[in-house]
């Protein structure tokens, strides 16, 4: 099974269990470091989730992989917060993250810049606007590779 294909049925598996409890789904990642592979689902909710949160939502995922896992190779199971970092994979994180600081990457250059580190302005849907030092950067969301959550120190 292809790892698109591993991540979409894990997904289809968990997400009901996740929500109905309140919480969100926020990024599935089935990849292979050094000679082991790692199903790592990172989940959230509003104010953030603890540990304990953390290992309940581990044990029913296990639970139900051991019903009908699709991966045949072995791996470890990981269960987590995205961190204060967080990956901004939807239309939907990113509405959320309208006023916070962010690192956004895009496919292109926008204005000579590939990347683009500060307040997100404002996000409609197509358009996400960012302010970095005085400049405000208007990026078409389709051209927008990945966003996250930034720290400012």
């Amino acid at each position: 099974m292809s790892k698109a294909n591993i991540k979409s049925t894990v997904d289809e598996m968990v997400r009901p269990y996740i929500e109905d409890n309140g919480f969100e789904l926020v990024d599935i990642e089935y990849v292979k470091e050094g000679s082991n592979f790692f199903l790592r689902i990172f989940v959230d909710k509003e104010g953030g989730i603890d540990i304990d949160e953390c290992g309940r939502i581990s044990e029913y995922v296990s639970e139900r992989l051991d019903q009908e896992d699709p991966i045949s190779d072995a791996y470890f199971l990981e269960v987590s917060s995205p961190g204060a970092e967080r990956p901004l994979k939807k239309p939907e994180d990113m509405a959320k993250a309208v006023g916070k600081h962010v690192f956004i990457t895009t496919y292109e250059p926008i204005g000579g810049l590939k990347e683009f580190e500060g307040k997100l302005l404002s996000f409609d849907g197509d358009e996400a606007v960012v302010e970095a030092g005085k400049k405000k950067h208007t990026l078409p969301y389709a051209k927008i590779a990945s966003a996250r959550l930034a720290i400012v120190f």
